[in-house]
């Protein structure tokens, strides 16, 4: 098997108008190096599928403040006003879902699925223009699964192969994007020989990434870092 390590000089995935899925919630478990790579390449109308739209400075909410973004598919935005005053501007689409919703059609995507059933929001708005069925006699709507060009995580440690374990919470939604990317990159904080990590331990398997990158670690700091140093 060959290793998967490599540099992000040595890969060409980035372009306009692809659709990105980043893992991490609130800064916590996205990948600091891929999103500033992902800047520095230029590309742009991106449609970006991942669990918030961070802050403004932290986490995917930068791609959002440059404006990279025309299509923001998240659970929760009110934590990066940009993402809100582009949103009522006309500039960014964003299409909301539950948190659970969000996820399982991430999952969805990462299983070859077609997509899930929900109930919530049937009788309401939300349910205008959905498919629907009926399951034992109960209606739901239909969400198709969602995938994307390129998935991009974050994790604490990984070997050649993309075995992957995640620092505590920042284990968040990375297992479920990693799965439903047609090609996805690891950004690991160390990466350790083969046969260090522990079988049991191991959260995402190899099969699921295709590159592993070393990351050079978070670019920002948090509100309450910064009233420290102040």
């Amino acid at each position: 098997m060959r290793s998967k390590r490599c540099a992000l000089s040595e890969l060409d995935l980035l372009r306009d108008n692809m659709t990105i899925m980043c893992g991490g919630f609130g800064g916590v478990g996205s990948p600091p190096t891929l999103i500033q790579w992902i800047l520095d390449s230029g590309i742009k109308n991106i449609t970006l599928i991942c669990n918030d739209a961070g802050f403004p400075w932290i986490g995917p909410g930068k791609l959002v403040t440059e404006k990279r973004v025309s299509t923001l598919i998240a659970s929760h935005i009110g934590s990066n006003p940009e993402a809100g005053k582009q949103m009522h501007n006309g500039e960014l689409t964003v299409q909301f879902y539950p948190q659970g919703t969000l996820a399982e059609k991430i999952r969805a995507g990462g299983m070859g699925l077609g997509g899930i059933l929900v109930d919530v929001g049937l009788g309401t708005s939300i349910e205008r223009g959905k498919e629907k069925t009926i399951v034992h006699g109960k209606e739901y709507m239909i969400e198709p699964a969602l995938t994307a060009d390129l998935s991009i995580i974050a994790c604490k440690r990984a070997d050649p192969y993309g075995n992957l374990i995640y620092d505590q919470s920042a284990r968040n939604t990375n297992p479920l994007v990693a799965q439903a990317g047609d090609v996805t990159i690891a950004e690991s904080v160390e990466i350790v020989q083969t046969g260090e990590l522990g079988p049991e331990e191991i959260i995402t398997q190899g099969v699921f990434v295709d590159h592993v990158i070393e990351s050079k670690g978070v670019d920002w700091k948090w509100v309450w870092e910064l009233k420290r140093e102040s």
